[in-house]
C-alpha cells in the first residue's frame, strides 16, 4: 500500500469542473468583540424587524414542526399571488431567493455555457454560473449602474443567462422601465433574463417597475423572463430564508421539476403569508425606509462624503482610496458600528451602509463627523 498522500488524492472524489473557482459567499459581519449590542447594518435588514403578525404565526406553527410542510407551499403561494395580482400558478417558492437563482442556473446551464451580469452585480450570480461548470462573464456599468448596450455587447452563442438585479446591491441604483424593456427585447429567445428584484418593494420611482409585465410579455414569446423576489430585506425574515420567483408556466415547471422536496418549512410559510398579507406593516417599514435614506444621504452629503443615489435601503459611500474606506470601517466598528466592505464587488474603496432605526442614523452621522475631524 502506498503512503503517498498524492496517490491517494488521485484515488477520491473528482471535482466537477467550476467548482474548485468558487469563493465562497461571506455575508456582512454581526459581531465585535466585547460589544454585545452593535448596531449592525451590514446586511440591509429591514429597520422595523418583521411583521408581528408574522412573529405570531411563526410561534403557532411551531407546534406542528414534526409534521411535513406542504411541499406545493400552495397557500403561500396563493397569498403571494392576491397580494401582487399573480397566478399563484406561475409561482414557486424557495429557500431565500437565492436558491431560486442557483435553481436557474441548474436548469440552464452548463459546462461551456456564460452566465451574463453587471460588473457590480451580486456575488450569487458568479457562485451560481461556477457551481454548473459555466462560465461568468461581466459587463461594465456606466455611473454605478448596468449599462444595457455594454451587457448586449457581450451576449455570445454561448450565453444561456442574464442576472440582472434591479435595484442593484451594493450600489442601490436601477434601470427604468424603457432600459429593462430594451434589455429584454435585445436578448436571443434561448437566453432565459433573471431579474432579482430582491429590494422592489423599497423603490418608490415613478420610473420602476419590479419586471411582472416584462415576465407576462415573454409568455408564449420565448417564454424566458423570470422575476425573483424575497421575504429577507422588506419583510425581514432573513434568518427564515423564504423567497419566490414569477414566471412563465412553462419555466416554473422546469424549476419545480429540480427543487428539493419541502424546501420551505411549514413555520416559515405561514410566517410568509402573515408578512404579505400585513400591508400596513409593510407600507410603515418602506416609509421609514424612505425618510431616513433620505436623511442620511443629506447629512452624509453635506459632510463631504461622496453617496451613491439610491432606491434602496442601503447607501454605498465611496472615499478616496481602498485604504481611507477601511480606515473608516475600523473607526466605526470602534464605535460599535457594523457596516459592510465590498471590495469583492469590485468596490475597494466604498462602504455599503443599511438604513436603520432613527438613532442608528444618528450615530453614523456623529461617528462619520468626527472621522473628518480626526477625533
Amino acid at each position: 500500500m502506498s503512503g503517498d498522500k498524492t496517490d491517494l488524492v488521485a484515488r477520491g472524489p473528482v471535482l466537477r469542473p467550476g467548482i474548485d473557482a468558487i469563493e465562497a459567499y461571506v455575508g456582512g459581519k454581526s459581531k465585535i468583540a466585547g460589544n454585545a449590542n452593535p448596531i449592525k447594518l451590514s446586511s440591509n435588514e429591514s429597520a422595523l424587524g418583521p411583521s408581528p403578525r408574522a412573529v405570531e404565526a411563526y410561534n403557532k406553527a411551531a407546534a406542528s414542526m414534526h409534521r411535513y410542510p406542504d411541499g406545493g407551499a400552495v397557500a403561500l403561494r396563493e397569498a403571494i399571488g392576491a397580494r401582487y395580482s399573480l397566478d399563484p400558478e406561475r409561482i414557486i417558492c424557495g429557500a431565500g431567493s437565492d436558491e431560486i437563482l442557483g435553481l436557474l442556473a441548474r436548469a440552464y446551464a452548463g459546462p461551456g455555457d456564460e452566465v451574463l451580469y453587471s460588473e457590480h452585480g451580486f456575488l450569487i450570480y458568479p457562485i451560481a454560473a461556477h457551481s454548473v461548470g459555466a462560465l461568468p462573464v461581466t459587463a461594465g456599468e456606466t455611473n454605478l449602474t448596468a449599462d444595457v448596450d455594454k451587457l448586449l455587447a457581450k451576449v455570445t452563442p454561448r450565453t444561456k443567462l442574464v442576472y440582472i438585479s434591479n435595484p442593484n446591491n451594493p450600489t442601490g441604483s436601477y434601470l427604468a422601465n424603457g432600459e429593462m424593456a430594451r434589455l429584454r427585447a435585445g436578448l436571443p429567445d434561448n437566453v432565459v433574463l433573471v431579474i432579482d428584484a430582491a429590494y422592489a418593494e423599497f423603490v418608490t420611482a415613478n420610473d420602476y417597475a419590479a419586471g411582472v409585465e416584462l415576465v407576462d410579455a415573454s409568455v408564449g414569446q420565448g417564454d424566458n423572463v423570470v422575476m425573483t423576489r424575497t421575504f429577507s430585506k422588506i419583510y425581514a425574515m432573513g434568518g427564515l430564508r423564504l423567497g419566490w420567483a414569477y414566471g412563465p408556466a412553462r419555466l416554473i415547471d422546469h424549476l419545480n421539476r429540480i427543487r428539493m422536496p419541502f424546501n420551505v418549512g411549514s413555520a416559515t410559510q405561514a410566517a410568509g403569508i402573515a408578512a404579505v398579507e400585513d400591508v400596513a406593516f409593510t407600507s410603515q417599514a418602506r416609509d421609514h425606509n424612505e425618510r431616513w435614506r433620505i436623511w442620511l444621504t443629506e447629512e452624509l452629503t453635506k459632510l463631504g462624503y461622496r453617496v451613491a443615489p439610491s432606491v434602496a435601503n442601503f447607501l454605498l459611500v465611496r472615499f478616496a482610496d481602498p485604504a481611507t474606506a477601511e480606515a473608516v470601517d475600523a473607526f466605526l466598528t470602534a464605535r460599535g458600528i457594523i457596516v459592510r466592505q465590498v471590495p469583492k464587488y469590485g468596490l475597494p474603496d466604498s462602504l455599503r451602509i443599511t438604513i436603520g432605526l432613527e438613532h442608528e442614523m444618528k450615530a453614523v452621522v456623529a461617528a462619520l463627523a468626527d472621522f473628518k475631524k480626526g477625533v
